[in-house]
């Protein structure tokens, strides 16, 4: 198909959603899960509009994704306002940590012993399978820079966190795959060192670095000049995006890892500046200059009034950024899931329902309901958290970067399959269920603080 017929079905994706927002808002069901089902309508099974061939689209999509994955980390970054100190992180490192390492045994042990894959193939589809999505599962994150309840704190730490840490074990996957299962391990040292020890925590330092100091450095120079209101803070997410991502690429760390702490680092600039305000000054600023559609009151303007000079430029660059980061997220999603309808049928595997009922409803819900969390988390809130795995495109990357990775024909066929398919089903499973759920967690929540 041409460049212009796929703007067009894109356009008209995108005006269909909008029409029909009004409507979607009230049905238990997610924009992600309506555009699952127009890219299965548009594509070769329904009208036949729109028709993709992965193995020849392997290498743009493989970067397509990562953009994708890239700005919602960094916005995930954004939100999360509590110091890295704070008990909460704890949370969100557990499920980064050892949840996501139980799920990637618990994936290859299942198909490896259920449907007699090699351990090469096993590993490597159980390690793209397991970072939760920062893209998909925005419903279930952090609202705002407010938002500090465990459950949606913590999923918000995970998805920026495991969608770089997953990445040592995809490459793992794709070296056992190309060396082979034989006893010469000569090149697991190497891959501790680097991959594990050395990508890991150089992509978050380097990353966390360049946003704090990126941070204060832009608001000194725009109090310094009075220029707070008129800056470009989307020519900001973007520089502050590729540096942060091409800094740690460079040293061989993880970029998604530096991004999702630019973010973090970011985030620490402002709470620095404005000396750790409650709200955020962006929920103040916004109010007046900023992106809701809504009349502030007289009680706002005053607080607006009595913000320093630092505060409202604090507010108006995370305000922006926010803004615009989740603009350019959410069309992301809307293509790549819609793309995701079109090849589905033709790439449908039904060993991904198996799958798929393992990971969501045994091995995810497990490894956080048995985990040490002690005060931390409640019962409720453990088993919610075990059901909000939601799988998209931190996914969807990994899988077209081992395809651009000389996989064995018959390898790459069956990661894909399988691959796509328990996504799908995640975005309908999870598409279905989250607002019921969620209503009722924040229902039981209400009452327990009466």
């Amino acid at each position: 198909m041409s460049f212009v017929a796929w703007v067009a079905v894109l356009g008209a994706v995108l005006l269909t959603l909008a029409l029909t927002s009004s409507y979607l808002r009230w049905m238990p069901v997610t924009t992600s899960a309506v555009c699952l089902v127009l890219g299965v309508a548009i594509g070769p099974a329904g009208l036949g509009w729109l028709n993709l061939n992965l193995n020849n689209a392997a290498f743009w999509m493989e970067h397509l994704t990562e953009v994708a994955v890239l700005f919602s980390l960094f916005v995930c970054g954004l939100k999360l306002r509590l110091p890295l100190k704070h008990r909460k992180w704890r949370v969100a490192f557990g499920l980064a940590g050892p949840v996501m390492l139980l799920s990637i045994i618990g994936v290859s042990l299942l198909l490896h012993f259920a449907f007699g894959l090699s351990w090469g193939s096993s590993l490597l589809i159980g390690a793209i399978l397991a970072p939760t999505d920062p893209v998909l599962a925005s419903l279930v994150q952090v609202n705002d820079a407010k938002d500090d309840d465990p459950v949606r704190f913590g999923l918000s730490g995970e998805a920026g966190l495991n969608d770089g840490i997953a990445f040592p074990f995809v490459i793992l996957g794709l070296l056992v795959l190309q060396q082979g299962e034989g006893d010469s391990l000569a090149w697991l040292d190497d891959w501790v060192l680097k991959r594990l020890l050395w990508a890991v925590p150089a992509g978050l330092v380097i990353g966390y670095c360049m946003g704090r100091g990126i941070g204060r450095l832009t608001l000194s120079m725009r109090i310094r000049n009075a220029d707070s209101t008129l800056s470009p803070n989307d020519y900001l997410t973007f520089a502050l995006i590729a540096l942060a991502y091409v800094a740690a690429e460079s040293v061989h760390g993880y970029g998604f890892l530096s991004v999702f702490a630019a973010g973090l680092g970011l985030r620490r600039a402002e709470v620095k500046s404005t000396a750790h305000s409650q709200p955020p000054a962006e929920h103040l600023v916004q109010a007046v200059v900023g992106h809701q559609n809504v009349e502030p009151d007289n009680a706002v303007h005053g607080d607006i009034e009595n913000l320093e000079d630092s505060q409202v430029a604090a507010g108006i660059m995370i305000g922006d950024m926010l803004f615009f980061g989740g603009l350019v997220e959410r069309a992301m999603e809307v293509f790549l899931v819609t793309l995701l309808g079109v090849v589905l049928v033709a790439h449908w595997d039904w060993r991904a329902l198996l799958i798929a009922l393992a990971l969501f409803c045994v091995i995810r819900p497990l490894s956080v309901v048995l985990l040490p969390w002690g005060p931390l988390l409640n019962g409720r809130q453990r088993w919610l958290i075990g059901w909000f795995g939601i799988r998209g495109i931190g996914s969807f990357y990994y899988l077209f970067y081992a395809l651009n990775h000389d996989l064995p024909t018959g390898v790459a066929s069956l990661s894909t399959d399988l691959t796509l398919s328990v996504v799908a089903l995640s975005i309908l499973l999870h598409g279905i269920s989250t607002q019921p759920m969620l209503a009722r967690y924040e229902h039981f929540t209400s009452l327990s603080r009466q």
